[in-house]
């Protein structure tokens, strides 16, 4: 909850950001002060403290400060972050789009782009130079990688994606210079895909991953990608941090797209729409 309003504090109109810094200051005097007393603190008024809670998705002060008081303590079960068991559709829907939106506003005030820079650079260098690119994940980050394939491929790449094991392990020892590969992981953990980052390494392929930082994998790259989010990999099936992975590789498609565009890319990509036409009913 913390993480969230700290990322959706520059979205916010002035007066609510005073809000969110007084919240950050000291949650726990927040959640137990009257609205008179906050409204004081942060300079605002006490509608604006109020405004400031919906905001954030929550019903008003009251549901805000019980659910903040709750993030605090911390130590309760969640499925999804700020999401409650007594929590209406509404709510949900409110919360989860909060937590995706407040995830992509701290990629894009933290990211670096010097990393996605040299990323970029090194994809466009591989295509250009008629080398392979590959992408590796497991699991839900597979599906990511799946993805990625599909974006890279129509810009004309030659690529796959890998989401077994022992696959990723005999493709990477297939690599050699001049090859990239990408891997993706949430935890930046997971043993398969650091085998495969190694071998893929070793054999001379410049290796790219978007990880969490402080994992494993973060320093197991050329290049590291940093994909930091609340979630917790450990406690349930990830969401933000799959969307967030999408992110990145649209980042990185577009600007290889740029980079390699040239006069031969435009007109291929408009053949691949007109052949498409057919497959649609008018």
């Amino acid at each position: 909850m913390l993480d969230r309003i700290k990322a959706s504090l520059s979205s916010l109109a002035p007066a609510e950001q005073r809000v969110g810094k007084l919240v950050l200051a000291d949650p726990r005097a927040f959640a137990n002060l009257p609205v008179s007393e906050l409204s004081d603190r942060a300079h605002v008024s006490k509608p604006t403290v109020v405004r400031f809670c919906r905001s954030m998705g929550y019903d008003g002060l009251s549901d805000f400060k019980l659910k903040l008081a709750g993030s605090v303590s911390e130590g309760v079960p969640f499925i999804h972050r700020s999401v409650d068991v007594d929590d209406k559709t509404s709510d949900v829907m409110v919360k989860v789009i909060d937590n995706t939106v407040a995830a992509f506003l701290k990629y894009r005030n933290e990211a670096s782009t010097s990393a996605l820079e040299k990323a970029a650079e090194t994809l466009a260098a591989t295509v250009e130079n008629r080398r392979r690119v590959e992408f590796y994940g497991a699991g839900n980050s597979g599906i990511v990688a799946l993805d990625a394939q599909h974006k890279f491929f129509r810009l004309g790449v030659n690529t796959i994606a890998y989401s077994d094991g022992h696959m990723q392990v005999m493709s990477a020892s297939m690599l050699g210079a001049g090859d990239c590969v990408v891997v993706i992981s949430n935890s930046g953990r997971t043993r398969d895909l650091m085998d495969a980052c190694d071998i893929a390494r070793k054999n001379g392929a410049t290796t790219i991953v978007i990880t969490a930082s402080g994992s494993p994998l973060a320093s197991a790259g050329h290049i590291h990608l940093a994909a930091n989010h609340p979630e917790g990999y450990d406690k349930y099936s990830p969401m933000v941090s799959r969307l967030l992975h999408l992110l990145i590789i649209d980042i990185l498609a577009t600007s290889v797209a740029l980079r390699i565009g040239g006069t031969h890319l435009q007109p291929k990509l408009q053949e691949m729409k007109n052949n498409l036409r057919s497959k649609r009913y008018t």
